[in-house]
């Protein structure tokens, strides 16, 4: 299926837009939703179709067209807006998609105090982000049953690619070092992120939850520190956490600490990240420029 694949995205962000070129670079085609004319208009011009979530028909003409639906938009506080825009169409339209992906985030494993998650461990959200995450997770789970589709989730950590790593933030000067002891966790290259995603198009299994990420947890400033000696740049400054300076974005990586094994992927879809530590993602990075 992943030779020629119809896929539909709902939610244009970062990650779905790779996913949607991916699904091109196979010879498939790829649509992807937005709200926003102008954005719609700059898939189009990409050579991505695109179309807006709230034009019912056009979506009900979408869902029914595609042999893989990937949800990536985040949930709100009344649920997925992927749910509750695809449900009906998929209902209507009497569409069977093959597969569909729905990205949550490992912030459903709360914290670990460094140990080790897995998929099977009970969630335990420590943020409101992750807590929307499980119940999206749940409610997307519970429609797939409930109409005999083959619905998986992905749980992904911390993104980084081209043009949103460690390597920008130094270079723009936005970089910090916010040290907290015994403090650790994964990432994952983007282009490893929608790997995973592809190869389990071919070996769906409706209920699965895969976490996709590296091999290696490892504290951030370590990881920033690696960054700057690689750059020829001076160490960023050391902040503390609640310093004005750190994004809430970082604030809440640093409310979790723990190890993610990606030992289910590897074992069920024969996924291996190409890039198995930040290491190899950073040298990659640099290499390309």
């Amino acid at each position: 299926m992943t030779e020629r694949p119809s896929l539909l995205v709902f939610g244009g962000g970062w990650l779905g837009q790779a996913a949607a070129r991916e699904a091109v670079r196979r010879g498939g085609s790829a649509l992807l939703t937005s709200r926003d004319a102008d954005t719609r208009y700059a898939f189009e011009a990409e050579g991505l179709r695109a179309v807006d979530p709230a034009d019912d028909m056009a979506l009900a003409a979408a869902v029914a067209g595609a042999s893989a639906i990937l949800v990536t938009a985040p949930p709100g506080p009344g649920g997925c807006p992927g749910l509750k825009a695809l449900e009906p169409a998929l209902a209507s339209a009497g569409a069977y998609p093959d597969w569909i992906g729905y990205v949550s985030s490992t912030a459903v494993y709360g914290d670990r105090d460094g140990g080790w998650a897995f998929e099977d461990d009970e969630l335990n959200a420590a943020s409101l982000e992750g807590a929307r995450r499980v119940r999206a997770e749940r409610d997307w789970l519970d429609a797939g049953r409930g109409m005999g589709l083959t619905v998986q989730i992905f749980r992904l950590p911390a993104l980084y690619g081209p043009g949103r790593s460690p390597l920008d933030k130094l270079r723009d000067g936005s970089a910090r070092l916010v040290r907290k002891p015994g403090q650790v966790f994964n990432r994952i290259h983007l282009d490893d992120a929608v790997s995973g995603l592809f190869v389990s198009m071919d070996r769906p299994r409706p209920g699965a939850a895969y976490t996709l990420c590296d091999d290696e947890p490892a504290p951030a400033d370590v990881v920033m520190a690696f960054a700057a000696q690689r750059l020829g740049l001076p160490r960023p400054p050391e902040v503390d956490l609640d310093d004005p300076s750190v994004s809430d974005a970082m604030r809440r990586f640093y409310l979790d600490s723990k190890r993610l094994s990606n030992a289910r992927a590897k074992a069920e879809l024969g996924w291996r990240p190409k890039y198995p530590s930040w290491r190899e993602g950073l040298e990659a990075l640099i290499a390309a420029g």
